[in-house]
Order: C-alpha cells, then structure tokens, then sequence
C-alpha cells in the first residue's frame, strides 16, 4: 500500500465528529463505555437516516492499533499459572462455535428465509471481513451478510454494556482501568511505539485476521510478560480509539436502505438473543469445570468483536486478557474453519 497522503473527506471528518459528539453526550449522562457507545449511537442512527459517513482506512488502523497495545498491556506474569485453565475454557469454545453457528445458521434460514448460503456465512459468531469476502465468492447475499454481522455486534455490545451495568453489578473501578498506572517515560513510549508498528506490519505480512489490533496485542503482551515495560498508551489515546472504534459500526451501515437495516436490525435481535444464551451456557460450564468467574467467561464466548468486548472487559476491570485471547481464538477457528467446513458439506456457489 503507498504511503501518500490522502486528505480526508466531508464523511471522513462528519463520522468523527458525529462520534466525538456521541460519546461526549453519552458520558455527561454518565452511560456505560460511554465513548464507545455514545459513537456507534450517533453515527448508527445518521447513517441509517441517509447520512454518508465513513473513516479513513489509516485512521481506523491507527487507532485499533492503540487498542492492541492496550489489551496487551494486561498480560502479565502471573497469567501464566492460569494456562491450564484456560485450555479448557479454549475446549469448550471449539464446541461453542459449532454448536453456535448451527443454531442460527437454522436461524436465518427459518426465521429470515435467507438462502443456504447467505445463512451460513451469516451465522458464524465472528470475523465480519472474512466471512462477507467468502459468502460472496460461494454466491451468498454480501449486503445481508455483511448486515447480519455488523447488527449483530450493534446490539451485543450495548445488551452486554448495560446488561453488566444494570443486572451485573459492574461498574467501573476507581482507579481507571484504560489509564496507565505506571510513569510513561521516553524509553516506554519508544516499546510501546514499537509494539504498534512492528506488531501491525508483522501481522500484516503474514497475514494474520484483524492484523492491526492482533498483531500489536502480540507484540504488547510479550514486552508485558518479559518485564521490560509495564506502561499503558495514554488515557487520551485510549478515549480517542473508543470513538473510532465505536463509529467504525455505524459507518458500516452507509448506503444501506432503511428497511434492509430495519430488518437487518430486528433479525440481529433474534440472533444475538441466541447467541447470549448459548455463551451464558457454555460460560456457566467454564465456570464450573475451569474455575474462572462466569464474568470473564460469558463476555469471552459473547457474539460481540474482537475489540468491542475486549473494550467492555477494560472498562469494567474484568479479566481482559482472558476475555481479548478467546475472541482472538474464535476468530481464527472461524476463519480457519467456515469455508473449509461448508465445502466438505457439499456446498457449492448458489446452493
């Protein structure tokens, strides 16, 4: 990709600002993840009125890539004695994500009418890109979805953010936990940088799913778990990649007739209500045979993304780590496993 500078445009700089706005509204009225979801509100709602919003690629980049350092800044030492642990917790994800991709892929081929193949690649819990880019080569529906996908993580993220609020009993700690706890000195801030850079284009040239935040989280964690940093990207950093992130999901839904995303939005519902009891299910069985608290296992088996719920986990001062690792998991399952899976059942383009 070249390098030369693009300038932004009017949906560029309007789906920032409608975000910035979003999420300030939303943390004078003291919501949960304010930022996150103060932006994907705002910029949600303008985009399915008709609004044409958008995000430079590079902004997006840089800004999951501030995340990815984030989330790799909570793994320390002391989680390698939890390992066996979550061996098992990965175990029952395998068999969450097949169980969960057949209960609604049944879904959206009852309840939605969707065709087999729109259905299919519209059920699997994860890797949004990935999934549109092989439902379309197998002649499944792109817009439906790429829908289904983004509606999908629209409603788990706000069910999941208030729902922890509310029902959950969690609120954010004193101490905030996106902040860094330790002095940022210049030789933190050139490991920190490095784990940004080095760990995007490392996952780039091998082609890693989700490179820009998984990469830098790789990078990140092992300067954490070696010990030769213990600081955090800033708080402004942080706040600022929440607004990006959050307005990420609103902008998917530009261009999108009303209705398409009306229906797309209610089907979601229906899905994500499914997905939720699946992951409650198989996080009471973590719980139970892993011994890890069943707030760490059911917001890392949730139907959300990568960064949503790995945001959720941060902000809440649940085990982020744990929770970002599992999603990082069932992503590459998913990608790994959907085409390859769908060929062996006999599926073929428009069938």
């Amino acid at each position: 990709m070249p390098f030369a500078f693009t300038p932004p445009t009017r949906a560029h700089i309007l789906g920032l600002v409608l975000g910035a706005i979003g999420g300030f509204t939303f943390y004078l009225l003291h919501m949960p993840l304010p930022w996150m979801l103060g932006a994907m509100a705002f910029t949600t709602v303008a985009a399915v009125s008709g609004v044409r919003i958008s995000l430079m690629p590079r902004v997006r980049m840089i800004f999951v890539s501030v995340l990815g350092i984030m989330l790799g800044s909570q793994f320390s030492p002391a989680i390698l004695g939890h390992l066996q642990n979550w061996m098992i917790s990965f175990l029952w994800l395998g068999l969450y994500v097949v169980v969960a991709t057949w209960a609604v892929r049944w879904y959206y081929l009852r309840v939605a009418k969707y065709d087999p193949v729109t259905a299919y690649f519209a059920a699997a819990p994860g890797g949004l890109s990935e999934m549109i880019l092989a439902g379309s080569a197998f002649g499944g529906d792109e817009a439906r979805i790429s829908l289904a996908h983004g509606a999908r993580i629209l409603v788990a993220v706000f069910v999941l953010s208030f729902g922890y609020r509310w029902f959950g009993g969690y609120a954010p700690p004193s101490a905030n936990p996106l902040a860094s706890q330790a002095p940022l000195e210049l030789i933190d801030i050139f490991w920190l940088a490095l784990a940004g850079i080095a760990g995007y284009l490392g996952a780039r040239l091998i082609r890693l799913p989700a490179h820009a935040l998984v990469g830098p989280m790789i990078l990140s964690a092992g300067l954490h778990l070696a010990g030769i940093t213990a600081s955090k990207p800033p708080q402004e950093l942080v706040t600022l990649a929440q607004i990006v992130i959050g307005s990420m999901i609103g902008a998917r839904f530009t261009g999108l007739a009303f209705g398409l995303v009306l229906r797309g939005i209610l089907l979601a519902i229906g899905a994500t209500a499914l997905l939720l009891l699946l992951a409650g299910a198989f996080g009471y069985a973590v719980a139970w045979s892993a011994g890890l608290p069943f707030a760490s296992t059911m917001l890392a088996f949730a139907p959300g993304g990568l960064a949503e719920m790995s945001l959720i986990a941060l902000a809440l001062g649940i085990d982020s780590a744990y929770v970002s690792s599992h999603h990082v998991v069932r992503i590459f399952m998913i990608i790994v496993a959907a085409p390859l899976v769908f060929r062996l059942l006999g599926g073929r383009r428009g069938s």
